[in-house]
Order: structure tokens, then sequence, then C-alpha cells
């Protein structure tokens, strides 16, 4: 039997201004995704990026006390590195965290204050491929996203933030998450692939703790899965997505 050939790879639309990124920890948006920001910011685009959590619980040679502030400074640094000034923490609990009212509160208030034209998370379905199992906080956070882009544009769903003088926001047109086993898109992303190995490196005391673990060497890890969608969307390398789409087909 002859192995089945991949379906090819569509672009990810680029006809939109600004983004906000929303994921569970810092480093998460640098397996895959920093590299397509950097195209993005490189464009004149304007791109967010919010921690749900610190990550205080990522290494576990360091107090979480200690932790948490370090990976929040390496976050900063390595948003920096493609074109990402502006870095929000959430500061919700690594390793425990839920998917809740309060959760989907928070990003949806992120959303209004920030009023992107697209929402980036990373893998929210169970599995990577069907095979390895997602960790739960990238479940939790990943969902809490998706809901919280659509809660952001109805008035009556978390009314307490028209307290805070919180407009709703509907302008997002969709969600983009990276890393996902049902993306079918993917960004050209061979002019900035090394922008992305560039930002994952600057998670120095996360990149140690890992040891010999295989995600600890950046550029091996990231030109393997660069490599493999690039070949998929005809180009040397790219990052993958999964597109989700907020407005109704017309």
């Amino acid at each position: 039997m002859t192995e089945q050939t991949p379906e090819p790879f569509e672009a990810v639309g680029e006809d939109w201004q600004t983004a906000l990124a929303v994921v569970a920890h810092p480093d998460d948006l640098e397996y895959g995704a920093a590299a397509a920001v950097a195209r993005w910011t490189a464009q004149g685009k304007r791109v967010v990026y919010a921690m749900v959590t610190s990550g205080e619980a990522g290494i576990d040679s360091m107090d979480p006390e200690l932790c948490g502030p370090l990976r929040e400074a390496e976050q900063i640094a390595s948003a920096a590195v493609v074109g990402v000034d502006t870095v929000e923490f959430l500061r919700h609990p690594d390793g425990v965290l839920e998917y809740s009212l309060p959760l989907r509160r928070d990003i949806a208030r992120l959303v209004r204050r920030h009023r992107p034209d697209v929402v980036i998370t990373t893998n929210y379905r169970e599995t990577y491929g069907g095979v390895f199992p997602n960790q739960a906080d990238h479940i939790a956070a990943g969902r809490a996203t998706l809901d919280a882009a659509r809660d952001a544009g109805n008035r009556w769903v978390f009314r307490e933030l028209l307290a805070e003088g919180l407009e709703p926001w509907d302008g997002v047109q969709m969600v983009l998450a990276a890393g996902s086993p049902d993306g079918r898109h993917a960004v050209d992303t061979t002019e900035t692939f090394a922008l992305g190995v560039a930002s994952l490196k600057e998670h120095r005391a996360y990149l140690a703790g890992l040891g010999d673990h295989a995600m600890a060497d950046p550029e091996e890890f990231l030109e393997s899965f660069a490599r493999m969608t690039g070949s998929r969307l005809g180009v040397r390398y790219a990052s993958g997505f999964e597109v989700i789409s907020l407005r109704p087909p017309v």
C-alpha cells in the first residue's frame, strides 16, 4: 500500500492590520507561530501578546515564585525579536488552568480593549495529530480564547465589562490556532524563520530546564516542522494554522 500524499495547505489570508495572540504560557507562541508573527509585523501589522499564565510551573528546578518573573522577562525579550512591543500577563495559575467563565471574561476584556481584526492562539484540540496528547493548559486557554473572541462582541455577555468602559467588539474576522491537527492553512515564513528561532532562544532558562529533551534544540526542532509545513504550501518554511472564521459566508 502506498502512502497518501498530504493535501496542500492554503495560504492564511493577510487582509488585516491588528492581531491579539492569547496563549497559556511563555514560549507557546515561539514553537512555530512566532516566525509568522515576524512576517506580519514586518508588513506593518500590529500584534499584541497575552499570556494567560506566567509559566511559573515550567521549570522543575526553580521555585515558582522565582520562575514566574523570570519567564515573564524572557517572554518580553522574545516578543521584541519578532516586532511585538506589548506583552500582557493575566497571571492565572500555571499547570492547573481551567476553562471557566472568569477566564473567558478576562480574555474578552483583552479583545474589547485591543480591538483586533484577528485573534491568534495555539492548538486547543485534545491531541497533536491524533497521537500525542495536548497539554491541559493549552486546551483550556485555546478553547476559552475562541469563545471569548465571540463573547467580546455580545453586549449582554460579561456586562461588567461595560461598567469598565469597554464597549463590545465584534470585529474579529478569524481565530488562528497554531499547531492544530485540524490545520488546513499556513503562512510562508521562509524569510522570517531565523527570527522565529531567535525568538525561541530568548527563553534561555526554560530551554536549559528541558535538559536533553528534543525541544531544547530550537533550530533543529523548529526546522523539522517548518520544512514539513512549507512543503505543503510550496515554500521552504511555513507555520501551520487552523483557521476558524467568525464571519458568516457571503
